[in-house]
Order: structure tokens, then C-alpha cells, then sequence
């Protein structure tokens, strides 16, 4: 028998499935997956953008800004978790503010709108988890080996690629931005199988501040923004040459980045008393952590009862989480000092500049908006995996302090409104040392460049093959 020695080139899903999977792929649902014709020099209604089926609003502002020279970017993330969505909004605004009409910006959640299961339900599947951290540590630490998120992440890309490819595409991108660790494997391999890399920059602007999951780091991105030296060394080791790397610092929003406050100004609006110090508690987006222990313990502690006076105020952010917000709202009466609880807020900037301390588990947007504000920092909890190192990435910088004992935290609290005020002007010293807020900003305008330099090599490239052309 003779074999021929050219065989058809195999589909994504082919290709991955049988190097990955080591099965036929054709036994699974076969994808044959085409160029979209924008990218290969076709008119945008021919390729994988025809196959979409008719155009959204989003669609035709997509292609509204090609036709107006305006630059498309994609932002992907995903809803694990309120800081993936922040930075993700914050790089938007920033664009904005920075370039005006100059960019379109989509954030979106390409997993959830383009994947099926089990990508679609990360949000769900991570609440779950978060409440069972036992469970998130085992996921956390039992995907860290490169050969797992490898594995599991091309099934995924081979199983998905058409929708996600689609998804891409349909926003017809000049430039990519992943705010979310698995945002990199996935639309970087169907990227390189569409041969697109060359033509759209992909870049990681990474939101964890110290204690990363490997799949943050993928070698062919075209620039990593890490927030500390800590990052920025973990993506060496994987692997990253020093020119991808960039240390800027967290993206906040722009709204909290150059909003000028006054302490005075904004206790007055928000009802607080203007002569007593105030700690701001919260537990995140989903208020977690010891929250309602630690505001029994602060109600007491900020009570002088030698005197029979409070030496201190409270404001209590409980994010979603209702019950918490009800259950402190019952026992607030008791108390004896003044004060607040609140709801799910999206003017944070505003309570932070009001206060003077902050207790909160060491979630890493929480903690770069308390060192912006120069707030000295309490951490009392923290996720297993991704917020670990966040602790020392405070202490050790003499921003804060750690500890899991509620009374403790309530204790310092007091010594700080106390006897030890030269120590809390201390900490709130070298938080604002540490603190990075153009950090969005100089994202935003690295990109920019980037974008630059690739229309620049772009249009270079095609007047000198033009010379070649006209001179054979």
C-alpha cells in the first residue's frame, strides 16, 4: 500500500484533539475552521464574521470604527470575582480619557457569552468554591502544574474554537487585552492557528498582586503588565523575556485615581461625625471574611468606658451580601460608638478618603485603593492561592498589619485612634509610598504605543513590497 506523502491540512479541533487528547478527532464533532476574512484581506462579510448571522449594535460599531480609522480594542475577563471586572473597566476609561475617539473599547466576558460548559459557568462554579475555600485551595494548587492547565485548557480550545474565534472576531480587534488568568491559553492558541498573532498584539495586564496562578503567563504574549517586582520576577521564571515585561502597578478606575478629596468635605456629605477617626471595614464585593465578628469587636473597643465616650467612628461596606448587612443592622443599636452600614457601593473613593484606617480581607484591589488613599491596612483574611502572598506584600512594606483574631484587629484599631497616632501616621506614610496611581495610565499609553508601532511596521511593510512589485 502506498501512503500519500501531503495529507489535508487538519482542523483546529483535529490537531489539538489528536496531539493533545490522542484521539481521533474526527470521531468528535468535526471543525473546520476558516480565516475571517477581514484579517485575510477579505471584505468583512466574508470568513468566520459571515458566520455570525446578522449584526448586533456592537458589531456595527465595531466595523463603524474601521470605516472611521478609530482602533478597536477587546478586553476579555471574567466575572471571578469583582477585581477581573474593575480593571477591565478601569483600562477602558483610561483609554478614554487618555485618547477620546481614538479607541473602542469592548469588555467583555468571552467565556461566558462564547463558551460552553464548563466556561460559561466560572462566576457560578467560583462563588462556590470561594464559600468552601478548602475547595478553592485544592483547585487552586491542583492546576498549578503546567502539564494540567495545559491539558485541560487545549481540550477546552479545541472543543470551544469556533465560538471563541467568532467572539473574537466579531469585534474585529486591533489590539487584546487579558485582565483574567484564563484568558491567555485559549485565545492565544486559536490565534496562532488563525495566524493572527502577528497582526493583533495580545497583552496581559495582570490583577493579582503578588501570589499568581501560572496560567497568567503565556510566552507569546506581546507585553505582561505586572503590578509588583514579585510578579514581574514569577513571569521570568515562567518563562517571559525581560523585553515583554512591564512593572506598573494595579489599573483602579480613573474616577478614583484623580479624585482630589477633602476629609472634612466628604464626612460632612456622608453623615459621619467630623471629629472622631473612622476605620472603614469590608470583606470585598461578596463580604467575606470575619466581618461582622470584627464590628462587634471594633463596637466595644472604640468605646472608652472610663470616660464614657467613643474615640472612634465605623463604616461598614458589606457589599452583596445582605444578610450581613441585616444582621449588623439589628445589632447596631447596641453599640455605643457612631456607626454606618452599607450596602454594595461603587463610589469607594469616597469612604476611603473619609477614613482614616481600613480592616479588609487582602484582596489586591481593595488593598491598592487603601494605598492610593493612604489608608494603614488590617488584613484579617485571605484567600487560599492568589491572595497568600498579598499579606507580606503589606506588612512587609510597613503599610499594615495582619491578623485573624477580630478583637486584636479591634485593639490596634483603638491604640491607633489612641496612644499610638504616630504610629498610624506611619503606616498611612508608606502606603501612599507604595502606592502606584497613574498605574492605569501608563498601561493605557504603553498600548498605545504598541498599536503605533505595529500600524507603523505595518504600513512600512506594505509601501516596500509595493517598491519590490513595481520595480520587477
Amino acid at each position: 500500500m502506498v501512503m500519500p506523502v501531503t495529507t489535508p491540512r487538519r482542523s483546529i479541533r483535529e490537531a489539538v484533539l489528536h496531539g493533545v487528547l490522542g484521539g481521533d478527532a474526527k470521531s468528535c464533532y468535526y471543525y473546520h475552521a476558516r480565516r475571517c476574512g477581514f484579517y485575510a484581506g477579505g471584505r468583512c462579510g466574508e470568513g468566520l464574521a459571515a458566520a455570525l448571522g446578522g449584526a448586533d449594535e456592537e458589531l456595527a460599531e465595531a466595523a463603524a470604527s474601521r470605516r472611521e480609522g478609530r482602533k478597536n480594542v477587546l478586553v476579555l475577563f471574567s466575572d471571578t470575582g469583582g477585581g477581573h471586572r474593575a480593571s477591565a473597566e478601569a483600562i477602558r476609561d483610561a483609554f478614554r480619557l487618555e485618547f477620546g475617539d481614538e479607541y473602542r473599547v469592548f469588555v467583555k466576558d468571552l467565556a461566558k457569552e462564547y463558551g460552553g460548559w464548563p466556561l460559561n459557568d466560572m462566576e457560578r462554579s467560583y462563588k462556590f468554591m470561594i464559600k468552601h475555600v478548602q475547595l478553592w485551595k485544592v483547585a487552586f494548587h491542583g492546576t498549578s502544574p503546567r502539564w494540567v492547565h495545559c491539558f485541560y485548557l487545549a481540550a477546552l480550545a479545541a472543543i470551544y474554537a469556533k465560538d471563541v474565534v467568532a467572539g473574537i472576531m466579531k469585534y474585529k480587534p486591533d489590539m487584546i487585552i487579558s485582565v483574567h488568568p484564563l484568558m491567555q491559553h485559549i485565545p492565544l492558541w486559536i490565534m496562532k492557528w488563525q495566524s493572527l498573532q502577528q497582526q493583533v498584539p495580545f497583552v496581559t495586564v495582570i490583577t493579582d498582586l503578588n501570589t499568581c496562578h501560572p496560567t497568567w503567563f503565556h510566552q507569546s504574549v506581546t507585553r505582561c503588565y505586572c503590578p509588583s517586582r514579585e510578579v514581574a520576577k514569577k513571569a521570568l521564571i515562567e518563562g517571559l523575556e525581560p523585553s515583554q515585561i512591564r512593572v506598573f502597578g494595579l489599573p483602579i478606575r480613573p474616577s478614583f485615581c484623580r479624585a482630589v478629596l477633602n476629609k472634612d468635605e466628604l464626612r460632612n456629605e456622608l453623615g459621619m461625625d467630623p471629629l472622631l477617626p473612622a476605620v472603614l471595614l469590608m470583606g470585598g464585593g461578596e463580604g467575606m471574611g470575619p466581618v461582622e465578628e470584627t464590628a462587634m469587636a471594633l463596637g466595644e473597643a472604640l468605646y472608652d468606658k472610663r470616660c464614657r465616650k467613643a474615640i472612634g467612628q465605623i463604616i461598614i461596606i458589606c457589599g452583596r451580601n445582605q444578610t450581613l448587612r441585616s444582621t449588623l443592622q439589628s445589632a447596631s443599636s447596641e453599640w455605643k460608638v457612631p456607626a454606618k452600614i452599607r450596602g454594595f457601593e461603587t463610589q469607594m473613593e469616597r469612604w476611603m478618603g473619609a477614613c482614616d484606617c481600613i480592616v479588609t480581607k487582602a484582596g489586591p484591589g481593595t488593598i491598592a485603593e487603601a494605598l492610593i488613599r493612604g489608608l494603614p491596612i488590617i488584613l484579617n483574611d485571605f484567600l487560599p492561592g492568589q491572595e497568600v502572598g498579598n499579606v507580606p506584600y503589606v506588612v512587609d512594606n510597613g503599610a499594615g498589619v495582619f491578623s485573624k483574631d477580630p478583637n486584636e484587629a479591634a485593639r490596634i484599631v483603638a491604640r491607633w485612634f489612641g496612644p499610638e497616632r504616630g504610629l498610624l501616621k506611619k503606616y498611612s506614610q508608606n502606603a501612599l509610598r507604595l502606592a502606584q496611581p497613574n498605574a492605569v495610565f501608563d498601561i493605557v499609553k504603553d498600548i498605545n504605543k504598541i498599536v503605533q508601532q505595529r500600524v507603523h511596521v505595518t504600513r512600512f511593510s506594505h509601501t516596500f513590497t509595493k517598491s519590490l512589485t513595481f520595480n520587477l
